[in-house]
């Protein structure tokens, strides 16, 4: 059930994302709100049900962005397991513990893909990019902010007991 709820959650945001940025006249800033579910998922979904969301989350980004096919499919999984790995280390609980940790995925995320297409994709270097990472970065946590409260409320109607695979 995770999985089609963070699907359509994951639409619902691109396109209010889109919407958002282009109203507030940022040309190149992004919010990365698909980050924010991807990292929700990381410290909540089981192994199976995480991974399917994060790709299918991965792949919308791919579609509504335009850049090289499955860099941000790749990505998402990617930033996916390596958050599994993260509550180990440190204990991620509380709205401010989450936005600091979607902020984190977030800088992962946005370093790995500038990288990618700078492999790919032999226009510019990836000055520009890089330059407005910080907005980006403070816009993704400013959304992971908004978002716990309501990613909490999904996650807590969808309670059930520990599968095989958590």
């Amino acid at each position: 059930m995770k999985f089609l709820v963070s699907v359509a959650l994951a639409l619902a945001l691109l396109t209010l994302e889109s919407v958002l940025v282009k109203q507030a006249g940022l040309e190149l800033g992004r919010i990365d709100v698909t980050v924010v579910l991807v990292a929700f998922l990381a410290l909540r979904a089981s192994l199976l049900e995480g991974t399917f969301s994060a790709f299918s989350v991965g792949y919308l980004l791919d579609l509504m962005s335009g850049q090289p096919t499955w860099l941000y499919t790749f990505l998402a999984v990617f930033i996916f397991l390596v958050g599994r790995l993260v509550p180990t280390f440190v204990e991620v609980r509380g709205p401010l513990a989450f936005a600091l940790f979607a902020m984190g995925a977030d800088v992962g995320h946005s370093l790995l893909a500038t990288f990618f297409t700078w492999l790919t994709v032999k226009e510019d270097g990836p000055g520009s990019q890089l330059a407005e990472m910080p907005l980006q970065v403070a816009l993704t946590g400013l959304a992971a902010l908004a978002l716990y409260p309501l990613l909490r409320r999904f996650e807590a109607s969808q309670e059930r007991p520990a599968g095989l695979l958590r």
